[in-house]
């Protein structure tokens, strides 16, 4: 005897052209370099190729490069700004996700260059107008960083 399966949308990716499409923003600020898996309504997995030519890096802090933590918090919001844009349909209508607050941002280990960070994010609540998600990156498994963030969808 089978079961009725409930029906589940298949995982997307994107590659960099999706990305502009979703996102306004251009090099230096862009800080996702590909999408692995969209799951619509619910969670997405990017990928922030973290390389030494970052200029951040000549700062922070020479002798021991470290991408800041912000640049971090930064690299989730864009990928749940992809997330919601492409859950609410919202690709190519000109609408920004803008952030309105982060909370219980924790920072676990510093990001050096040469490696893969990870960005998974999630819906905690979704509305037309106003997102909450929660966000965690990490490289090779470790976590670097978990934050809670509200966004807000506006008129460009």
């Amino acid at each position: 005897m089978s079961e009725d399966l409930p029906d589940v949308a298949p995982a997307m990716s994107l590659d960099i052209k999706g990305i502009l499409a979703a996102l306004p923003h251009r090099y230096p600020m862009l800080l996702v370099d590909r999408v692995v898996s969209l799951i619509p309504d619910q969670q997405i997995h990017a990928i922030k190729a973290v390389s030494f030519n970052e200029g951040y890096f000549q700062g922070h802090f020479p002798g021991r490069p470290i991408m800041p933590g912000v640049l971090q918090i930064e690299a989730l919001a864009q990928a749940a700004g992809i997330l919601a844009i492409e859950s609410l349909g919202l690709a190519g209508t000109g609408k920004l996700v803008y952030f309105m607050a982060i909370e219980e941002a924790k920072f676990r280990t510093p990001v050096e260059p040469g490696v893969l960070l990870n960005l998974e994010a999630g819906f905690i609540q979704k509305r037309s107008r106003v997102c909450k998600f929660w966000g965690k990156a990490s490289v090779d498994g470790k976590v670097s960083c978990e934050v809670k963030f509200t966004a807000m969808i506006a008129d460009s």
